[in-house]
């Protein structure tokens, strides 16, 4: 009687060139497992920064229609209003007047669908607009802190919608701003890198002075 040798059962040899591909892959690939974090940008914005329809005026309130500097998303975004202000008392400077109620309206939180559409203000509370000092040049707005010590975004909202209000501005041009003290007002500029980089703005403006008045030389 022949026995039959029992052998062991093969590998398949489908093992072993599955195995020898994936070690060539992973010792030929050059690419090492890191845990320094890589820097692939800031990830997209979510908010919609659309301005909600604005209600109405109250009724017998004054005010004057204005566009409120508002950040989104990073930027200055316009949001229009309508700015109530107190009429005009004897001897009060409507310019003075005007940036106050400006002032305010930035420094107040932005309504729930605002925030919402992802509307924000980084202006203080507190802030005050005053009248110019003897000697400032004209349009000149005297706020209650210097302007260089407010933060960025702060000074390019207010400076931004200063200069885009018909009552506070006297047309294109830069906004001219001081603070309590006695130091000379400086002057900014809205531009559109201002506008989309709020938080770049210089804090120091350019240094404003009155023009002086031309007399004429004596003849001898």
């Amino acid at each position: 009687m022949i026995r039959m040798r029992r052998t062991p059962p093969a590998v398949p040899a489908v093992l072993v060139p599955l195995v020898g591909i994936t070690l060539l892959a992973t010792a030929g690939c050059g690419i090492r497992a890191t845990t320094v974090p890589v820097d692939v940008g800031a990830a997209p914005s979510r908010v919609s920064c659309d301005t909600p329809a604005q209600p109405g005026g109250q009724s017998g309130v004054p005010g004057f229609p204005a566009t409120v500097e508002l950040v989104c998303g990073s930027q200055l975004v316009g949001v229009e209003r309508l700015v109530p202000m107190p009429e005009k008392g004897k001897g009060r400077d409507t310019v003075g007047q005007a940036a106050q109620a400006l002032l305010e309206a930035l420094e107040r939180t932005p309504s729930a669908e605002e925030r919402d559409a992802g509307f924000t203000t980084g202006v203080p509370a507190g802030l005050t607009a005053g009248a110019p000092k003897p000697g400032d040049p004209a349009g000149t707005v005297r706020l209650s802190r210097k302007p260089e010590d407010l933060p960025p975004v702060a000074l390019s909202q207010i400076v931004c919608t200063l200069a885009g209000s018909e009552t506070v501005s006297a047309g294109p041009g830069p906004v001219v701003l001081g603070g309590p003290d006695a130091d000379p007002p400086r002057a900014w500029e809205c531009t559109d890198a201002v506008r989309s980089r709020p938080e770049s703005v210089p804090t120091l403006g350019e240094i404003v002075r009155p023009t002086a008045t031309a007399t004429a030389s004596p003849t001898g």
